[in-house]
């Protein structure tokens, strides 16, 4: 966001029944993927329903400063491959915006190139944190132009990366991811190895545009192996619905009686379904219709009707299925009966924001009682809550719709101080949540 941008703020009220079908906008982490392997494949690749926000357009002008083509047709995007290896020196900065994913994923993806790239973010991508990424790509044989952690980083790729096995010290879908597509330009075997699970997106789209993947135990630890010299042909890839944006929609019909909404076409990849998990442990109605399968990702419409809800543990293994539902699954405790407790969070504290203390900070602001214990939130729910607070999103989309979400069901109205950041993610949100009767009103 620019100085010049004056925060916009936004007010949820307390709203009768939700209804209707909706489908929300396409998977983000979907979308980034599609655009770099279409830009490392031979040949076209088209994509429908990318996800048409601020952190995937980042990502394509990247892609199109590497030098693949993209064309727009008819809500198509066509993306002109270069192949494995045959991306050129972009002439400026690489510019991510606030966007983590796009910039680490790249990293992975231009570390197998003869070129040198600086990438720049905005504020907050800038203080996040990047060692973890740069630590198994600099064993790969990419270079660091300065000693630094954070964005602006000037990188430098080669054409003789050395494959490796890298075991992840945290679970991260982005760490693995990036090192995965270095390994694509490699002359020989990447493996990473995790303790947990995390998405496998990166996994399965590789395998849909031609690369060999092996997926194996070892040891109790999950073994993901790429095999390099990779040739990747251009596919056509239909974007599914992003289950983290569902997620709010979701969650809105968990806590406001009567609710009955449906959303279509969302991607159910078990390894991204962890608060519809929850959410059936609380006691709501969630249902999983008409499961289908695109381009190697499973596809369902997800049904969620209003039911009294429960507290419960959610453990510290579920973490990296569900990492960006907590702050929303935070709002949906509030009117539980009974305390849950949201195990192992660490991983929380260096997103967007420190979205722990973001999220009990709105709670507390709003009458729930909330507490952080190390690694743990802890909501104690009453069947019902207050509201009545202005929630501070410190820039972070997720924080600032889940506390609307909470203003939904809220006795008073819940303030949110700036949802301009929305647009990162969800630029639809407002207008499909009052599409199914939401109470919103600009302040």
């Amino acid at each position: 966001m620019s100085h010049s941008q004056q925060p916009k703020p936004l007010v949820a009220h307390r709203s009768g029944p939700l209804s209707g079908r909706v489908r929300v906008p396409g998977d983000k982490s979907i979308s980034h993927r599609a655009l770099m392997l279409g830009a490392l494949a031979t040949g076209t690749t088209r994509i429908t329903g990318l996800l048409e926000a601020e952190d995937v357009l980042n990502t394509a002008k990247v892609v199109e400063a590497l030098g693949a083509r993209i064309n727009r047709r008819e809500g198509v995007i066509e993306v002109l491959g270069r192949g494995v290896g045959g991306l050129i020196q972009p002439s400026g900065p690489l510019d991510f915006g606030n966007s983590g994913t796009g910039c680490r994923l790249m990293m992975g993806v231009i570390a197998g190139h003869d070129i040198e790239a600086r990438l720049v973010g905005d504020a907050s991508l800038s203080r996040r944190p990047m060692r973890r990424v740069l630590t198994p790509l600099r064993q790969m044989g990419m270079g660091v132009v300065e000693d630094r952690e954070t964005l602006p980083l000037t990188i430098r790729g080669t054409s003789s990366l050395v494959p490796i096995e890298y075991a992840t010290p945290v679970p991260s879908a982005q760490v693995k991811s990036a090192v995965l597509f270095a390994g694509l330009a490699t002359s020989g075997e990447t493996t990473v190895i995790e303790r947990e699970a995390t998405r496998d997106h990166t996994e399965r789209m590789f395998r849909y545009f031609g690369a060999e993947v092996r997926t194996a135990m070892r040891d109790g630890r999950h073994a993901i192996t790429v095999v390099g010299d990779a040739e990747l042909e251009g596919r056509d890839v239909k974007v599914p619905a992003d289950p983290s944006s569902a997620a709010f929609l979701a969650a809105a019909a968990a806590i406001v009686p009567g609710s009955d909404v449906t959303i279509e076409g969302v991607l159910v990849n078990e390894t991204r379904t962890g608060f519809y998990t929850t959410l059936r442990e609380m006691g709501a109605d969630v249902a999983f219709a008409d499961l289908r399968e695109e381009n190697g990702e499973p596809i369902a419409d997800i049904r969620v009707r209003h039911r009294a809800l429960t507290g419960v543990v959610v453990p510290a293994a579920r973490a990296p299925s569900m990492i960006d539902e907590y702050p929303v699954l935070a709002a949906v405790a509030a009117f539980a009966q009974g305390e849950t407790r949201m195990e192992g969070l660490a991983e929380l504290k260096v997103k967007e924001s420190d979205r722990l203390a973001a999220t009990a900070a709105g709670l507390i602001a709003n009458g729930i009682g909330a507490r952080v214990e190390g690694d743990t939130l802890v909501v104690e729910g009453r069947g019902a809550a207050r509201g009545g607070g202005t929630v501070v999103t410190h820039m972070d989309h997720r924080i600032a719709m889940a506390f609307l979400i909470l203003g939904l069901g809220t006795d008073r109205p819940v303030e949110v101080d700036d949802v301009t950041f929305v647009a990162t993610s969800f630029p639809a949100f407002t207008g499909l949540m009052t599409g199914l009767g939401a109470k919103l009103e600009a302040k």
